[in-house]
C-alpha cells in the first residue's frame, strides 16, 4: 500500500533542483543531497524520456534513472514528495513552470530555460518566507549554471562523485632529499639497507610500487630511482626500466617507471597519466608486444578506446566494423608501424595483418565479454565514465593485465572533466592495492615543439 509523505515547508535548509545533466551522468544522484529537499521539474522526466532508447552511457543511465523513479514511487506520491533512506525528500515539480516572469531575461523557450523558470519560481516564493531555505540549481551544463548566476540563483557542479586529485598529491613518483651516501650506498649495494629504509618510511607514506627518486640533499646531480616492492617490505632500484625493448628504451626517469610497471607481471594493473607526447602509448604497447609476441605470457594483445570526436564529428563511415573503427585508433596503429618499421620489418601492413594476437576493438562490444590471458590497452581513458570504467575493468579475466592511460587535461566528453572522470578514479581507488601501480608523465618526448605547445598552449 501506498504511503504518501508530503514534504514539510521549511524542514529542508536547502533546495537542490537536478538539472537532466546530472541524472544523465549520475542515476544515483538522488540520494546525494544528505537530508535536504531533492527537486525534479517535470520538463526533466521528459528529456529523460527522450534519451532512453539511446543505446550508450547516457541510455543506459536514463533507464537507469526511470527505474529509480518508479521504484520509488511506491513510497507514495512524486508530485507530492516522499521521504529518501537519508533523512532527505524528492518530488518531481509540475508547478512553478510559469515563464512570465523569466521570459524578460532569457526569451527563447526551450528545456534549459523551463527548468531555469522553475528554480526562478522556487527561489522568488522561498525568498518570501520567514524561515526561508537556499534554492540551489544542479547542473553538469556551465552555461546553465551561468544563466542561473546572472538570475541571482545559486548554482553548483554535481560534486558528488569528483575525487580530491591535487597535482600535488599521488602521482606514483615521490621525491626524497637524503645524504649522499644513502645513494651511494644503493649502487653499491643494490638496495637500501634497513636503517635508510626506516627513515624513508617513518617521514613519508609510501604506496605499493610507488617510486622514490633519492635526490642529493647538499644540491649535485646525484640521484637513484627506487621502487617500493610491498611483498618484500624493501626497495629495489630499476630491474626492467633500464633496457631496451622493440628498439625502444626509456628516455627519461618517468618512462623507465611506466616500463618497469608494464613489464611486471604480478602488477595486474597499470595508470598512465601525462600531457600529449609523454610516450603513453608507444611504452604500453611495446610492453604488449614483448609480453604477447616475445615472451608468449599472454595469449593476445588487446588495443581500445572510447569514441569520443575532438571537434565536430564527420557522420557516418563507409565500410565494415573494421575499416569504420579505423580512423579513430589511427594513433595506435601510427605506433605500431613505428614499432615495426624499428625492427626493420618493411611490409608492415602485411604484418599487421598475420598479427592474429593483435586485436584492435571498439569499446562498445566490451560488454558482456570475459577477457581472460590478454594484455589490455584502453586509450585515452580520460574520456570514460566511473561507470564505464567499472565495467571494463570487471571484464578483465584470469590471467589478464590491463593498462589505463590518458591526459586528464584533454577530455572532450561534455560532463566530466579533470577531477570526474574514469582515468581519475582509478587512479585514486586503487593507489594503495598491491597487484597496480601508477606514473604520471610529465615531460613531452615527441619533439622540442610538442613540449613547447604543452607547456604554452
Amino acid at each position: 500500500m501506498k504511503t504518501s509523505i508530503l514534504v514539510i515547508e521549511g524542514s529542508m535548509h536547502k533546495m537542490f533542483v537536478l538539472d537532466t545533466s546530472v541524472l544523465l551522468h549520475d542515476p544515483r544522484s538522488l540520494y546525494a543531497f544528505g537530508d535536504n529537499d531533492v527537486v525534479i521539474p517535470a520538463v526533466v522526466i521528459e528529456e529523460i524520456d527522450g534519451k532512453k532508447n539511446h543505446q550508450d552511457m547516457v541510455g543506459r543511465n536514463a533507464r537507469e534513472i526511470a527505474r529509480e523513479l518508479d521504484r520509488l514511487k511506491e513510497l507514495g506520491s512524486l508530485c507530492e514528495g516522499i521521504e529518501l533512506p537519508n533523512g532527505g525528500a524528492l518530488r518531481v515539480e509540475i508547478n512553478h513552470k510559469s515563464l512570465s516572469g523569466f521570459r524578460e531575461y532569457f526569451h527563447e523557450i526551450n528545456n534549459d530555460n523551463r527548468i531555469l523558470a522553475v528554480a526562478l519560481n522556487l527561489h522568488k516564493e522561498e525568498d518570501m518566507k520567514a524561515d526561508k531555505r537556499q534554492v540551489v540549481l544542479v547542473s553538469k551544463d556551465v552555461i546553465m549554471r551561468i544563466k542561473a548566476d546572472s538570475l541571482n540563483i545559486m548554482s553548483q557542479d554535481y560534486l558528488h562523485d569528483k575525487i580530491e586529485y591535487a597535482e600535488e598529491e599521488y602521482q606514483g613518483i615521490l621525491n626524497v632529499s637524503v645524504d649522499p651516501d644513502v645513494i651511494d650506498r644503493v649502487y653499491r649495494l643494490g638496495v637500501v639497507n634497513e636503517g635508510d629504509l626506516e627513515e624513508i618510511s617513518a617521514n613519508y607514506h609510501i604506496h605499493p610500487h610507488q617510486f622514490v627518486i633519492l635526490r642529493d640533499s647538499y644540491g649535485s646531480s646525484k640521484s637513484a630511482i627506487l621502487r617500493y616492492d610491498v611483498v618484500m617490505k624493501k626497495f629495489h632500484p630499476l630491474r626492467k626500466g633500464e633496457e631496451a625493448y622493440w628498439g625502444i628504451k626509456g628516455r627519461n626517469a618517468e618512462q623507465r617507471m611506466a616500463l618497469e610497471l608494464l613489464l611486471d607481471d604480478s602488477i595486474r594493473l597499470v595508470t598512465l597519466t601525462g600531457r600529449a607526447g609523454t610516450g603513453k602509448t608507444l611504452l604500453s604497447l611495446v610492453a604488449g608486444l614483448v609480453k604477447v609476441q616475445d615472451e608468449r605470457v599472454y595469449q593476445k594483445l588487446l588495443i581500445t578506446k572510447p569514441v569520443v570526436p575532438v571537434g565536430r564529428d564527420i557522420g557516418f563511415l563507409p565500410g565494415d566494423k573494421d575499416e569504420k573503427l579505423r580512423p579513430w585508433v589511427q594513433p595506435i596503429y601510427d605506433n605500431l608501424e613505428f614499432l615495426l618499421d624499428a625492427k626493420h620489418i618493411t611490409d608492415i601492413k602485411n604484418t599487421l595483418i598475420g598479427l592474429k594476437n593483435i586485436e584492435i576493438e571498439a569499446m562498445t562490444y566490451i560488454r558482456g565479454r570475459s577477457i581472460p590471458n590478454q594484455f589490455i590497452i584502453i586509450d585515452e581513458a580520460q574520456n570514460l565514465t566511473k561507470h564505464e570504467v567499472k565495467t571494463i575493468i570487471t571484464r578483465v579475466g584470469e590471467g589478464s593485465k590491463i593498462i589505463l592511460m590518458g591526459d586528464t587535461e584533454q577530455i572532450d566528453h561534455p560532463y566530466l572533466d579533470s577531477q570526474c572522470n574514469g582515468l581519475t578514479y582509478v587512479v585514486n581507488k586503487f593507489k594503495d592495492v598491491s597487484i597496480a601501480g601508477h606514473v604520471t608523465f610529465k615531460k613531452v618526448e615527441r619533439s622540442a615543439l610538442a613540449q613547447l605547445a604543452a607547456e604554452l598552449l
